[in-house]
């Protein structure tokens, strides 16, 4: 590959994937754990022992942590590594796990799929993405504002189509 560095061309594509299937597996454990934290921190009842576990607490109270929240309720154990396959989504039902005191075994095994879906997706952009950049720059900007393009596009017809179910009658 031209113009890739050569340190990640030579490690290969599955030494890439394990490092990223080691990277989300250990960020989304980490997320998981300080939801429990934040429970801990809604649970204290005592000024003093107020502070940054109450904050995780207030951030985890918020109407992200809400549809995530519901997200579980409906999908259960499912939902896990569902949202590994979702933007920003996936920090959130990961935290709300923690915070709903989802068993951590359980938690552990359903988040492994989502990791490595997760890291083979990213992997296989993310080399291509560093290919059609070495090709040409304007090919991986063209390629990175389809990509935004697409999301901007799947959000907004995902929005007016829930405002369109809340018309009233």
């Amino acid at each position: 590959m031209a113009g890739v560095p050569s340190f990640v061309e030579s490690l290969g594509w599955w030494a890439i994937f394990l490092f990223l299937v080691c990277v989300v597996f250990f960020r989304a454990q980490g997320t998981y754990w300080l939801g429990r934290w934040g429970r801990r921190g809604a649970e204290a009842t005592a000024a003093a022992q107020h502070g940054r576990a109450s904050a995780v607490a207030a951030r985890l109270s918020g109407p992200g942590a809400e549809k995530a929240r519901a997200f579980l309720d409906r999908w259960g154990f499912i939902g896990v590594p569902l949202s590994f396959l979702t933007v920003g989504f996936q920090t959130m039902v990961n935290a709300s796990a923690g915070y709903m005191r989802m068993r951590w075994d359980l938690y552990t095994l359903a988040m492994i799929p989502g990791c490595i879906a997760w890291a083979a997706i990213y992997a296989t952009l993310g080399l291509s993405l560093l290919e059609a950049f070495a090709r040409s720059p304007w090919l991986g900007i063209g390629i990175i504002l389809a990509v935004f393009a697409l999301v901007f596009g799947a959000t907004r017809l995902r929005r007016s189509a829930g405002s369109g179910a809340r018309t009233p009658r």
